[in-house]
């Protein structure tokens, strides 16, 4: 047990040496994920926006929709909204949507964040995390596309890029 033990720690130390190394030499860990394709209809949800509006996934029927599950607590969601305020005006005339759903966050916390990003696409709050249960994840960020005839096509665990999202989001604005 001790020798496992040993190694584990020696295992331990050598990743954080490699991980310290790289970002010395600016290699940064790409923290992006692929996209997985999938056909599945959209749940039924509806939330309230950060007005207190109750808005359903319904409504956006005909548009090519983003949903993006985040939290301000969650270094990942930070680092991607960036791109996807910048994704959303460049694409929102062609009838494409994102809709950030905040799991479970006072809406304080969520408006303050929102100013600070100078985010413009629609933020729904979800109290009761009933978006996890509708998309089945607990993971944050999880980002889903749905297609204009309201199924869902592409979803992502973990953060997104520019560059996916042109690969990927794309071909079904498109369509």
């Amino acid at each position: 047990m001790l020798l496992i033990g040993f190694g584990l720690i020696a295992v331990g130390v050598a990743s954080m040496t490699l991980i310290t190394l790289r970002r010395s030499q600016g290699v940064s860990p790409d923290r992006s994920a692929i996209p997985v394709k999938v056909n599945y209809p959209a749940p039924s949800l509806t939330l309230a926006d950060l007005g207190g509006t109750e808005r359903s996934l319904a409504e956006y029927r005909g548009q090519v929709v983003l949903v993006n599950m985040w939290a301000t607590w969650c270094p990942p969601c930070r680092e991607e909204m960036p791109t996807l305020e910048s994704f959303y005006r460049d694409y929102r005339d062609l009838n494409f949507v994102i809709i950030g759903l905040n799991d479970g966050e006072a809406p304080i916390e969520v408006s303050d964040f929102v100013n600070l990003y100078g985010l413009t696409f629609p933020i729904w709050l979800d109290p009761s995390h009933l978006s996890e249960s509708a998309f089945n994840t607990m993971n944050l960020p999880s980002s889903f596309v749905i297609d204009r005839q309201g199924q869902v096509r592409l979803q992502w665990v973990g953060g997104v890029d520019r560059d996916q999202l042109e690969q990927y989001v794309i071909p079904i604005i498109e369509e």
